[in-house]
């Protein structure tokens, strides 16, 4: 069971759901997807897609492939042991 439940950062502004039907007419579907305001729609009354903005989607793939970083960093962390700070800048040069 998919549950639609978001924060935007543009505050307390409700999302945009519509029936998958809607798609009949989707220049008017697509014309309510902007920037931080995807579209969800439902399929027999559940949440099944979201449609969102090319921008948006650029910042959720950078955020998964940061994510993907640090993990792999943390775990050479724990495996390999940490540096200090100072043997960080003496590495990078700064």
């Amino acid at each position: 069971m998919s549950v639609i439940s978001l924060k935007y950062s543009g505050g307390d502004s409700m999302p945009n759901i519509k029936p998958i039907s809607d798609l009949r007419n989707y220049s008017e579907v697509l014309r309510d997807v902007t920037i931080d305001s995807p579209v969800f729609l439902t399929k027999n009354g559940r949440g099944r897609y979201a449609i969102m903005d090319i921008q948006d989607y650029e910042r959720v793939m950078a955020t998964i492939k940061l994510m993907g970083a640090l993990e792999t960093g943390r775990k050479s962390g724990e495996e390999q042991g940490w540096i200090s700070s100072e043997q960080l800048k003496s590495e990078l040069g700064i």
